[in-house]
Order: structure tokens, then C-alpha cells, then sequence
């Protein structure tokens, strides 16, 4: 049962930076468009150019959660057909190489986006906060973000984002691992495939439930 909960964690992980999107100040964009634009100044302009650079781990996420986030559907999709479809010997080889076709796709496409998120921030996140804040909040997201107890925050924000996914995956085994092998039994019953090693070596199939004999 582990293994299914370490696609879970991979999804949770995944979504970890749309969470974060939802706590920035440019995620209350809806709303924040239908304010006036403010006057635009050089200093506001050096002020926006600060927060770019110090905001560039975040928009490197952003990028790498839109990277990942579809991949890890993906995997999860790949992981139902294995079960399936793929014969018990042969799995873990299947397994083995999927893992690798994913990893050299990640490794390839996360530095290619990071770099065109990198290049287009200045006329979309950067363009918004020179927009729509003053030059005084500007300011103050700058002493904010350069301040000691803001590093430490972000330096320490991935290993605490690490550790209550890792702990939400052992806990969703303990709650959710009997209700996941029972929705499994019975989607494998709809399926006609097997649910078990010894089943798929037997090629024994789930007895499909019996239709209602009519009144």
C-alpha cells in the first residue's frame, strides 16, 4: 500500500507551490485589477527590480511546479496502467525505465522554463507591483524580504513543506489505505483485471458483479 501514498506525496508535493502562489502578494490579482494603476518613478521602478531579484527562488518554483505538477499526473496515470496492464515480472523493469524517461524530461524542461520565467517576470510579476502598490509598500516588501527573519523563513520553508508531506503520506497510509484497496477491488471488478499478483499468475479475473434479475 506504500507505494500508492508516494504518488500522493508526489502530488501534494507538487502542488506546494501553487499553495505558496496563493500567499504572495501578486496572487490577489482579481482583485487587485480593478484598482487604478498607480504613477510609475524611477524609484519604484529600482524598488521593483529589488523584489525581482529577491523573489527569483519563488518564481524558480513557480516554474518548476508548472513542470512538475502535469508530470505528476502523469506518473499517477502510468502507475494505474502498470498495475493493469504490465505483466508482475516485468514491472519493476517498465517501472525502472518510465523513471528514468521522467527524470531526464524534468532535468531538461525545469531549466528551460525557469529561464523564460525569469526573462518574462519583469513584464508581468514585476509590471503588476510597480502598478498596483505604492512606492511605500514597495519598500517595505523590501525591508521585509531582505530582513534576517525572512531568510530564514525561505531557507527553512522547503525542509518544513518536506516534512508535513512526508508525515501527511504515512498518516493517509494508516487512514486511507483500507478505503484505497477497496475502491481498487472494486474498479478492478469493472475492469475484469487483477487485483493481485496471484490473481495475474492464475489468471483469474474479479468476479463482475451479477446484474438484478428483472420483477
Amino acid at each position: 500500500m506504500k507505494t500508492e501514498f508516494v504518488w500522493l506525496a508526489a502530488l501534494l508535493a507538487a502542488a506546494v507551490p501553487a499553495a505558496q502562489a496563493q500567499q504572495q502578494p501578486a496572487a490577489s490579482a482579481p482583485a487587485a485589477a480593478a484598482a487604478p494603476s498607480l504613477p510609475s518613478s524611477p524609484a519604484k521602478k529600482e524598488l521593483v527590480q529589488r523584489l525581482l531579484v529577491l523573489q527569483q527562488g519563488y518564481i524558480e518554483g513557480l516554474s518548476r511546479g508548472v513542470v512538475e505538477r502535469p508530470v505528476a499526473q502523469l506518473m499517477q496515470r502510468a502507475g494505474n496502467v502498470l498495475q493493469a496492464k504490465v505483466a508482475p515480472d516485468k514491472r519493476e523493469a517498465v517501472a525502472k525505465s518510465m523513471e528514468g524517461d521522467i527524470r531526464q524530461f524534468v532535468d531538461e524542461a525545469v531549466p528551460l522554463l525557469r529561464d523564460r520565467a525569469l526573462k518574462i517576470a519583469p513584464t508581468t510579476y514585476g509590471a503588476m507591483l510597480e502598478e498596483k502598490f505604492t512606492e511605500d509598500e514597495l519598500r517595505q516588501f523590501v525591508v521585509w524580504l531582505e530582513s534576517p527573519a525572512s531568510r530564514k523563513f525561505q531557507q527553512l520553508n522547503p525542509d518544513m513543506q518536506t516534512a508535513l508531506v512526508q508525515k501527511l503520506g504515512t498518516e493517509a497510509d494508516s487512514l486511507l489505505g483500507a478505503r484505497l484497496q477497496a475502491l481498487e477491488r472494486k474498479l478492478a471488478a469493472a475492469l475484469g483485471v487483477p487485483t493481485s499478483p496471484a490473481e495475474a499468475a492464475s489468471g483469474a479475473r474479479p468476479a463482475a458483479s451479477k446484474p438484478k434479475a428483472s420483477k
